[in-house]
């Protein structure tokens, strides 16, 4: 048998007030709004009771009236092609973990490469009154298909080609190609290959640019970088080239991503040639899912895709409180992640 307790209906409790708080606190409404929202002149003390009041009751503020009276929305836009998600979503973390403590949200929205879905997003957007937009690719010498010049909110580009006089972020693709050639260099590696993808990417021209200088700068003899896919087949296929014949062989393979990276550790293992023992191996990305479960795990090159997000949105952030920022692209270090595939030092 149910008892009248239990068959009784649950209702929820209506949302705490201003008033309520301002009332157990012991101060008029209007203090206590200044006080929640960080304006007004009183004690530090005075502020700080408002504020725990708030909590210990629930109180959470209007948002929508917090956006009318601040005329913001405290909701910036993502907008990407990345459709995997490779670069986009550690980018997207990034971003989020700079505007939450802002009171800020990011929504995203994947363009895929169709210029009429990008405008339909852009236009979703600006309905939606988002106080800016910060846009990323899978690729940072290309633009999005849609046209972000002449917004009136700011944009700032991360991770993809900027428009003239924005904003723009990326990862130091050049810097990021040192770190691992002088890492090779401080384990005693002289002998140092490079393999990359697609020539049609500015990326692969950075960072065997970078590879070639190292070189050059420690009176090393340079090998032409291999260019072809990203992908592990075009590592194998690379393997096969650089072992062929009796000619001097490389103890060492920078490689362009970690899925090259990776094609190159599996074809040296087929040729009974150790990783790292007789040849050392580095990869680019840092993509964890690969280079953790490479064997053995490979060391990489980390653009800081997280940190990279960070800057763009505090950069937004910055653009929509009214501030300044220089146009331009920045570039952003990179780090490398060492695991056990380029060996230790020898000696």
């Amino acid at each position: 048998m149910v008892s009248d307790a239990e068959s009784a209906p649950v209702f929820a409790k209506p949302p705490v007030t201003l008033r309520e708080v301002a009332a157990v606190a012991g101060v008029s409404v209007a203090t206590a709004s200044k006080a929640l929202n960080g304006q007004g002149r009183m004690t530090v003390e005075t502020r700080e009771r408002i504020r725990e009041t708030a909590r210990q009751l629930g109180f959470r503020p209007n948002s929508l009236a917090q956006s009318l009276l601040r005329k913001r929305s405290f909701t910036v836009g993502l907008l990407t092609n990345d459709t995997y998600g490779r670069f986009s979503l550690p980018l997207m973390a990034g971003v989020s973990d700079a505007l939450v403590d802002k009171g800020v949200s990011v929504f995203l929205c994947n363009v895929e490469d169709d210029q009429r879905l990008g405008q339909l997003h852009v236009e979703a957007m600006l309905d939606k009154r988002v106080d800016g937009i910060i846009a990323t690719g899978k690729r940072i010498d290309r633009h999005l298909p849609v046209d972000l010049s002449n917004l009136r909110i700011p944009v700032v580009y991360a991770f993809t080609q900027p428009d003239p006089g924005a904003v723009g972020l990326v990862s130091d693709d050049a810097g990021g190609a040192r770190l691992a050639v002088e890492h090779f260099l401080r384990l005693g590696r002289r002998r140092i290959a490079h393999v990359s993808g697609p020539p049609s990417f500015a990326v692969v021209h950075e960072r065997a640019e970078a590879y070639c200088a190292v070189l050059q700068e420690n009176n090393l003899q340079v090998g032409e970088p291999l260019l072809g896919q990203w992908s592990e087949a075009w590592g194998h296929e690379a393997v096969a080239r650089l072992f062929a014949g009796r000619g001097e062989r490389p103890d060492a393979v920078f490689c362009g991503n970690d899925q090259i990276a990776r094609g190159v550790i599996d074809a040296l293992r087929e040729r009974g040639i150790r990783v790292p023992d007789d040849v050392g191996v580095i990869g680019f990305d840092n993509w964890e899912i690969v280079a953790e479960a490479t064997r053995p795990p490979l060391t990489s090159v980390d653009m800081n895709l997280a940190s990279l997000g960070r800057e763009a949105g505090l950069a937004l952030l910055s653009l929509v409180d009214g501030q300044p920022a220089a146009p331009g692209i920045r570039k952003l270090p990179c780090r490398l992640v060492v695991r056990q595939s380029c060996g230790s030092p020898s000696g």
